[in-house]
């Protein structure tokens, strides 16, 4: 598990628009928001994602961007997207990487099986690429606000 002070995982990953990003695309220039979140179109995700929408000003005005992982393909992203007037940016995760690298993919009980899936997870970067904060086991609902709190505590 990553902790406060280390170094953030690069990652390239591509947006529901199929355009790429890294995290050093917002070095010396924004803070970033990484969330890992299970499903697109899921009560719980779409709770998150709505709330992180609805504050997308707020962490403009801190140089913060947020990005939502998961992984969900482009085509699910844009379409969840759309379905819910999202306005944050969604990039797609399939293969796992970014999920591994930063510690995410937990074993979860499903249906009575055992397999590997993502933990809600929430992670603060700032402008050097430095974690500010990591949170694991996130509870979606109010952790939009929560985590603009700990953005004015940087």
């Amino acid at each position: 598990m990553l902790q406060v002070n280390d170094r953030a995982p690069d990652f390239e990953l591509p947006t529901a628009d199929m355009d790429m990003v890294r995290l050093a695309d917002y070095a010396g220039k924004r803070n970033l928001v990484l969330y890992f979140y299970p499903k697109d179109d899921t009560p719980g995700c779409t709770m998150e994602a709505m709330e992180f929408s609805e504050l997308v000003d707020e962490f403009a005005a801190r140089d913060t961007v947020v990005l939502g992982v998961s992984r969900d393909t482009c085509i699910s992203h844009a379409s969840f997207r759309d379905k819910y007037g999202l306005t944050i940016e969604l990039v797609a995760d399939v293969d796992g990487e970014a999920c591994e690298a930063y510690g995410v993919m937990q074993k979860k009980q499903v249906n009575g099986q055992e397999r590997m899936g993502i933990q809600r997870s929430t992670f603060i970067i700032d402008k050097d690429g430095i974690i500010r904060h990591a949170i694991y086991g996130v509870t979606p609902k109010g952790h939009a606000r929560e985590v603009l709190a700990l953005l004015d505590e940087l």
